[in-house]
């Protein structure tokens, strides 16, 4: 039997993959790269191919899902870098999404374009060290005023 925390972890790992796969519709299909990245995101997580798999084929139109803090949120960001550079074509829908994305996370929009120009050079994702150091620059630099 799945306990409540279980079930809210379970709840927050499938959040996590639909808003990737809200980012892989954006230009309205997914390429099978992005889902390759999705399903590889999906395992990284602990779930199953089955269950990746089911929000993979739902129909369901996916909003974004917020996490309550800052490293989940970044953490949000930088697995759609990911699903962004999966193809080799970073497109003009995908950037307007990962910057609504980030004003929901009440993140300045100019954060979408750090990351894409200095943290994903060329699509290589940084190191897990130099993500740590990545995160801290971006709360002190990118966190919206009220």
């Amino acid at each position: 039997m799945i306990g409540f925390f279980e079930n809210q972890y379970l709840s927050y790992k499938k959040d996590h993959i639909k808003n990737l796969l809200a980012l892989a519709k954006a230009d309205g299909h997914v390429h099978e790269k992005e889902e390759a990245v999705i399903y590889k995101i999906g395992k990284r997580y602990g779930l199953k191919e089955r269950q990746v798999k089911a929000i993979m084929d739902s129909n369901e139109k996916f909003k974004v899902n917020v996490p309550n803090n800052h490293h989940d949120k970044m953490n949000v960001l930088y697995d759609l870098m990911l699903i962004v550079f999966a193809d080799g074509i970073v497109e003009k829908k995908e950037v307007a999404f990962c910057e609504d994305v980030a004003k929901q996370f009440q993140y300045k929009k100019e954060i979408v374009k750090w990351l894409l120009t200095e943290v994903f050079e060329k699509g290589k994702a940084p190191a897990p060290d130099e993500w740590d150091e990545m995160r801290e620059y971006a709360l002190e630099t990118f966190i919206a005023k009220k």
